[in-house]
């Protein structure tokens, strides 16, 4: 199982996972699963150097699962805009940063919590 693991550093979530930028849904969670059980560190506990190793890999792909099979994480990752956003950050942050980077992209929110938002004026 002696392989290169590459460092967190080296691509984007995507490229972790093995996807494409338009992958469904279904496809992410095939891919993080596949990745997954290839990098999990019980894997590797026969070869200690690369253990240590596999355990970053593995948190990595784990955090790149986590910003890619949530869509609000997902389209603030894509728009350039996740450095902005941490791990404790709530969802009312998360739904603020949505709602720039719609602003700025001139979309829509028509797949946040059941729906485009109405104004009447």
């Amino acid at each position: 199982m002696s392989s290169v693991v590459e460092s967190k550093s080296d691509g984007c979530y995507y490229s972790v996972l093995g996807v494409r930028k338009h992958s469904t849904d279904h496809e992410i969670r095939c891919a993080y699963r596949k990745m997954a059980l290839k990098w999990h560190p019980d894997r590797w506990i026969k070869e200690p150097k690369l253990a240590v190793e596999a355990k970053k890999q593995f948190q990595h792909i784990q955090e790149a699962y986590s910003v890619l099979s949530n869509k609000g994480k997902r389209m603030i990752y894509d728009a350039g805009m996740f450095g902005f956003i941490g791990e404790d950050d709530d969802e009312g942050f998360v739904d603020f940063m949505q709602e720039m980077v719609l602003t700025i992209s001139g979309g829509t929110r028509n797949f946040i919590r059941g729906g485009p938002i109405k104004y009447k004026i």
